[in-house]
């Protein structure tokens, strides 16, 4: 039920909110995919595979940033927080919006990663303010499904806009949207952590958890199977528009394609949910794990007998079966590795997911930038990726074993 001590707004409003908060991130990775090539022309990008890059500085800025705004807004409260943040989301969208050269392409890009950190984890913290128990669970789904859903939507309205204007058109509709979504939330949002329930911002605090997390075996292990899926599925996105739209010449319906693959996230992710609930969390875990594994080696041998460009269709559905296994490990490794940080949850939720995304940032640009025009590079990686975490998960498995016993 929503706690006494509050006023939030209404229910619906609520979710609309923080959803659309919480979406401008994909908003801001997914709609710039059909619109790599052309920034690189424009900006004079010598070699091809350096415009991925414009997706990968994103997650980094990102890695910086959560550990800044969920302590800072543990201690100053959740609206200053999210207000310094879509500050520099709004000055990183001017950098790209105006850049006249690479180089400031890729700052923008971080500084709206930085940026868009506070969105993104400050909001979650601010449901858990406003709601417990089954009534927080009731508002995350509701987000969830509205975060799966912008994914597959938003290569499309890239696409419209560099089909009627150009790619500077994509950041100014996306500055648009974040101001739009600050605006809703500076005048509708009421502040949810009461001053008496606020927490002095302490780098010690922050060291304690970061040393916690680093040294208890579950935590580390699951966080470092979170970064390796996240490599290749990083490798995935920032390669997606020239394997696609150049490889295979789908040209304009590359966000159709990309659509489809993401709903098997977003379906997977729905019935992980319901699956979980009855069998817990390292059961279907572990199941993912193999069958992403053994599945990547196999396609990876029909790659390579096919020359590095097997057929469009079982590209396909071999992509809609590895993200199904994807989607279910997104749902379950960051729980499984929160599950000894109960204690300390909040601070340890953005150690965890910081820990994870500067490991997948360099392992996914490698796999991404080793692109050379077929599916090899970013199969072998995700065969390479699942196999590395199951091997990780069967360890860290085996160590919980015998600390038990």
């Amino acid at each position: 039920m929503a706690k006494p001590n509050l006023t939030p707004l209404p229910f619906p409003e609520f979710v609309a909110l923080t959803a659309s908060m919480i979406s401008l991130v994909a908003l801001s990775i997914d709609a710039m995919l059909p619109a790599l090539s052309s920034i690189g022309e424009s900006l004079g990008v010598l070699h091809e595979n350096d415009s991925q890059l414009i997706i990968a500085t994103v997650f980094l800025g990102m890695a910086f940033g959560q550990l800044l705004y969920g302590p800072m807004s543990d201690a100053t409260g959740r609206k200053p927080a999210i207000y310094i943040g879509y500050g520099f989301f709004a000055a990183g969208s001017l950098l790209c919006l105006f850049s006249t050269n690479f180089n400031t392409m890729i700052a923008g890009r971080l500084l709206q990663g930085f940026g868009l950190a506070a969105p993104r984890i400050v909001t979650i913290a601010m449901v858990r303010d406003q709601y417990e128990g089954a009534a927080m669970a009731r508002v995350m789904s509701f987000i969830m499904m509205v975060f799966i859903l912008v994914p597959m939507v938003a290569p499309a309205i890239g696409q419209v806009i560099l089909m009627l204007f150009n790619w500077r058109a994509i950041f100014a509709f996306i500055l648009l949207a974040g101001l739009i979504t600050a605006l809703w939330f500076m005048f509708r949002q009421p502040e949810s952590l009461p001053e008496q329930q606020r927490v002095p911002f302490r780098l010690a605090r922050l060291r304690s958890a970061s040393v916690e997390v680093c040294t208890n075996p579950v935590a580390i292990g699951y966080t470092l199977i979170t970064g390796i899926i996240f490599s290749a599925f990083l490798g995935y996105l920032s390669s997606s528009q020239q394997l696609f739209q150049q490889q295979y010449g789908l040209g304009n319906q590359f966000p159709l394609y990309f659509a489809l693959l993401a709903s098997a996230i977003g379906l997977s992710s729905f019935i992980n949910g319901r699956i979980v609930m009855r069998t817990g969390m390292h059961q279907p875990t572990l199941i993912a794990l193999i069958a992403l594994t053994l599945l990547s080696i196999l396609f990876f041998c029909v790659s390579v007998a096919s020359h590095g460009h097997p057929p469009l269709w079982l590209l396909t559905a071999y992509f809609i079966v590895a993200f199904a296994c994807i989607g279910i490990l997104f749902g379950n490794l960051n729980a499984l590795a929160m599950q000894p940080l109960g204690h300390i949850a909040g601070i340890g939720a953005s150690v965890i997911g910081s820990l994870s995304t500067l490991i997948s940032v360099p392992c996914g640009i490698f796999i991404a930038r080793s692109y050379n025009g077929t599916v090899l590079p970013l199969v072998g990686g995700f065969a390479v990726c699942a196999g590395l975490a199951l091997m990780l998960m069967l360890s860290i498995e085996r160590i919980a074993r015998v600390n038990v016993n």
